[in-house]
């Protein structure tokens, strides 16, 4: 009679794994390039939300692309604002979405201060021009002099405002023959007469002078309605502003307070237009590194 021959434990069958009673099974792994789309996405959704919130409600960069507010803002200066001076409305927002209702914690500027708004009757430029008038203040121009609820503002000529000649500021249309000059290098500019106003809350800024203009130098009174501010430019014989109605692309006319979109703050860069993108090096040499750092 034979024996049945008895397995060794080397030859048993394993025991089946079993998971403790209570226990779940662990999941398995997504895979690692799925995850990191995730992570990448979740990453640039959450950026999105901080600089859009940065922007609407702290600070926010703007470009100068016109000589309105020349002497103190030229073309090819980048500068920050601040979001909360005036409040906020639809206008803080990227593309003014409309998910604020007219104005809210709203207050008047300052006469004085160097305003960012959407332009009149559009409403979907943004415009800088420096606050003359208040709701209810009486605003006109005689012979270049601007006179305030009745009373000439102190106007006191300076020394001329000389600008160098560059792509940012071309002779032409931006400089006419009878303003352009030389400086003591030789070096081709543009001079202005240049006078410092003072405002009776005390503020003083320089505005150019370019000679007579009917139009622009001897105007009616106006009164500035409620809710409204009168924006003027630094360059009065060039700047489209509260002087004229408004019209697309050009004079503003009286400034809805909603319009306001911050407060110009500092100049953190500036450029005189002899940049190439292809020419990292003149990045550096058209810079006007005086500029950096102006404040208002």
């Amino acid at each position: 009679m034979t024996d049945t021959p008895q397995a060794t434990p080397s030859d048993a069958a394993p025991d089946p794994i079993v998971a403790p009673t209570g226990t779940p099974a662990p999941a398995a792994k997504k895979p690692k390039k799925e995850e990191d789309w995730k992570d990448t996405f979740s990453f640039i959704i959450k950026l999105v939300v901080v600089v859009v919130i940065f922007r609407s409600f702290l600070f926010s960069p703007f470009s100068i692309p016109s000589q309105s507010m020349l002497p103190r803002l030229y073309v090819g200066d980048y500068l920050f604002i601040s979001k909360w001076n005036y409040g906020f409305s639809k206008h803080s927002l990227p593309f003014s979405v409309p998910l604020i209702p007219g104005r809210i914690f709203g207050r008047n500027p300052t006469p004085g201060d160097v305003v960012v708004f959407k332009a009149p009757p559009g409403n979907d430029q943004d415009y800088i021009k420096r606050v003359i008038g208040l709701p209810g203040d009486t605003i006109q121009m005689r012979h270049g002099q601007l006179i305030l609820n009745g009373v000439a503002v102190p106007k006191v000529r300076v020394a001329d405002f000389t600008i160098p000649l560059t792509p940012n500021y071309p002779a032409g249309k931006e400089c006419p023959a009878e303003f352009q000059a030389t400086d003591s290098a030789g070096k081709p500019i543009c001079r202005y007469m240049q006078f410092k106003e003072t405002l009776p809350n005390g503020v003083s800024y320089t505005v150019l002078d370019r000679g007579e203009f009917p139009d622009r130098d001897d105007t009616d009174v106006y009164t500035v309605p409620a809710g409204h501010v009168f924006m003027m430019g630094d360059n009065r014989d060039d700047s489209g502003d509260s002087r004229f109605p408004a019209q697309e692309n050009g004079a503003i006319g009286m400034v809805p307070l909603e319009n306001l979109e911050g407060k110009a703050v500092v100049t953190f860069w500036s450029t005189d237009g002899n940049a190439q993108w292809l020419l990292p090096w003149t990045w550096f040499t058209a810079a006007r590194w005086s500029r950096l750092g102006q404040g208002f």
